[in-house]
């Protein structure tokens, strides 16, 4: 053997020895990080609700997914999700899901920086995440925790090609230092974070959470944690799915839109007379072709449609004509239903007499009051058992599970 030999030999041993020495040193940091990170872990308001302290995810509390639903049984209708029947309370079909839970400040009294307030009281803050930005009754929350700071961008963009294969909505939200106060992650922000929480939406209104789905999102927050140099703490699979299972279920029993139509009697409507009448109600045109009836914090109570084909546009609506339209009430996306479902059968009855038309169900009887006390007593029952289940209607995590 040459001495040439003899020196790649000694230089390969070289080699090989210095790829395992550094793979033990990397190991040892990573190590000490992890240990650094979750060592002093406080209690997390979101994680700790979930389950116990292995992590497991606890159901929701509140009536069984039947409940709602088994009320309007004898009544007709069809649902927007395409698996099962919905039932309806007499008027309309059901197209919504259901929304959760009451929500908190998520803010606390701003300090001048990390050294104004004490580490205790600090930490407190950091575990006290707001509900009404992620809550365990319709999240499963990835806790996050980094050795430093992060800048947003680097963290949604972190897996974002993986996290997009996902079926179900995200939501991001971090620590941020210096309000001492939980805010959404915006993705092309600059603010950096070290306390992260992730939440994968548990229904929507295609369905529950899939296996598959959250399976993808278990390995895609793991290797985001360890691209970001942090450690990652996740709820228990199975649970988290069961919940996801009875959570839509309940949505299916509450998930109800009110319908009443104003058809014509030979005569047709003009577009330009049904834009005065909606203007003078106090109804915008959206971007969605409807007029909608908003709260004073421009939120929708309900909307007007055109029954035919054709939306309402600003454009369109001087040639219009239409024979029907239908005002429509979204009951778990609304607050106080039975005093708005008045309030849209009053608009209504005005409409029906202006426009010399009749006011009916979807079955085309005429409605009275005597047919419309039975479906204000539903929209109160509907309401009181998503209250039940602590998800009020009307809520900010209704938006998120009706979107």
């Amino acid at each position: 053997m040459t001495d040439l030999q003899m020196g790649l030999i000694g230089l390969g041993g070289v080699a090989v020895v210095g790829v395992l020495a550094y793979n033990k040193w990397q190991e040892h940091k990573h190590r000490k990080v992890a240990e650094q990170l979750l060592g002093a872990r406080q209690a997390d308001v979101l994680l700790d609700e979930a389950g116990s302290a292995g992590g497991t995810v606890a159901a929701p509390a509140g009536s069984s997914g039947g409940d709602a639903g088994d009320a309007a049984a004898t009544t007709a209708g069809h649902s927007s999700r395409a698996r099962q029947e919905r039932v309806e309370p007499l008027l309309r079909q059901p197209d919504d899901a259901a929304e959760a839970a009451a929500g908190s400040d998520g803010g606390w009294p701003g300090g001048s920086g990390e050294d104004a307030a004490p580490a205790g009281e600090r930490r407190a803050r950091i575990a006290a995440a707001p509900l009404c930005l992620l809550s365990p009754a319709i999240d499963y929350i990835a806790a996050i925790e980094l050795a430093e700071t992060v800048a947003a961008y680097r963290i949604r963009d972190a897996q974002r090609v993986v996290l997009a294969r996902l079926g179900k909505p995200l939501h991001w939200i971090g620590f941020n230092d210096e309000s001492h106060a939980w805010e959404p992650i915006s993705e092309e922000g600059d603010v950096a974070y070290q306390h992260i929480r992730v939440g994968l939406q548990l229904v929507d209104r295609k369905g529950p959470l899939r296996d598959a789905d959250l399976s993808v999102f278990h390995v895609a927050i793991q290797d985001l944690a360890s691209e970001l140099m942090g450690a990652v703490e996740l709820p228990l699979r199975e649970p988290a799915l069961q919940v996801a299972a009875q959570l839509d279920e309940f949505c299916a029993g509450v998930d109800i839109q009110i319908g009443l139509n104003v058809v014509s009697q030979g005569q047709v409507f003009a577009g330009t007379k049904l834009r005065g009448l909606a203007e003078s109600a106090g109804m915008v045109l959206d971007g969605d072709g409807r007029f909608v009836r908003l709260d004073e914090d421009g939120r929708l109570l309900y909307a007007l449609l055109n029954q035919e084909t054709q939306g309402f546009t600003g454009e369109s609506i001087r040639s219009l004509t239409t024979h029907a339209i239908t005002f429509l009430l979204d009951v778990p996306r609304v607050a106080n239903g039975d005093r708005v479902l008045g309030q849209m059968v009053e608009q209504a009855r005005r409409f029906a007499d202006s426009l010399h038309g009749q006011l009916v169900d979807d079955n085309r009887r005429p409605v009275s009051e005597s047919s419309i006390e039975p479906i204000r007593r539903q929209v109160v029952q509907y309401q009181l058992a998503m209250a039940h289940r602590q998800l009020p209607a009307g809520g900010p995590l209704a938006e998120r599970l009706l979107s």
